[in-house]
């Protein structure tokens, strides 16, 4: 590498670090990772499940977080239900070709949700409209309704009962923050459902 991608790499790396040790340091969004991990767990022992969307990179994470959540994360234990709505092919390309883009997840959230589930939406610009229309769609049907976002949240903090701000406005450094987030919830969730980790 030139002297040009050295300095690049070690801006990432460094803002990588200063995002994570705010993050640390904030025991307001530390508590909001508590209230997430609360919210999902009772879901879960009343039978419900969690659905989980987001575009581009935001989808990646919601696969992620379900494949924690169904499989395993740190410990063998019962699988506990969750849907990714990012993944079925057909499905996602019938709704956007019959109706368009933004409804994507809005139609299979009014299709699969019941009351008492929760949707965990992740945009890093709280601006996707095929994810606000989802929690919209959450929100009529009766869903506890969780974001995941950066620093200013867009339009979408308002309509979560939950909101998770990574300290941060940059988008790669915003969806570090989410995983990790996310790691640390269904770290949380399986100790609460299945006991100590390992």
């Amino acid at each position: 590498m030139d002297k040009a991608e050295l300095d690049y790499a070690r801006r990432h790396l460094a803002e990588s670090q200063e995002a994570l040790a705010a993050a640390a340091a904030d025991s307001a969004l530390i508590a909001v990772l508590g209230k997430i991990a609360d919210a999902m767990t009772d879901a879960l022992k009343a039978g419900r499940k969690i659905l989980l969307c987001g575009n581009g990179g935001s989808a990646a994470d919601a696969q992620h977080i379900a494949g924690e959540l169904l499989s395993r994360f740190e410990k063998d234990r019962a699988p506990m239900a969750a849907v990714a709505l990012t993944t079925d092919t057909s499905v996602l390309t019938a709704i956007g070709n019959d109706y368009g883009y933004e409804q994507v997840f809005e139609r299979q959230v009014t299709g699969l949700g019941v009351r008492g589930d929760v949707l965990v939406a992740l945009s890093t610009s709280g601006r996707s409209a095929n994810v606000l229309k989802a929690l919209d769609a959450a929100h009529a049907r009766g869903l506890l309704t969780i974001g995941f976002t950066g620093k200013k949240g867009g339009d979408m903090a308002a309509r979560c009962d939950i909101v998770l701000h990574a300290p941060s406005d940059r988008t790669p450094v915003i969806q570090q923050i989410h995983i990790i987030a996310a790691h640390i919830v269904c770290g949380l969730v399986e100790r609460r459902l299945a006991g100590g980790g390992r």
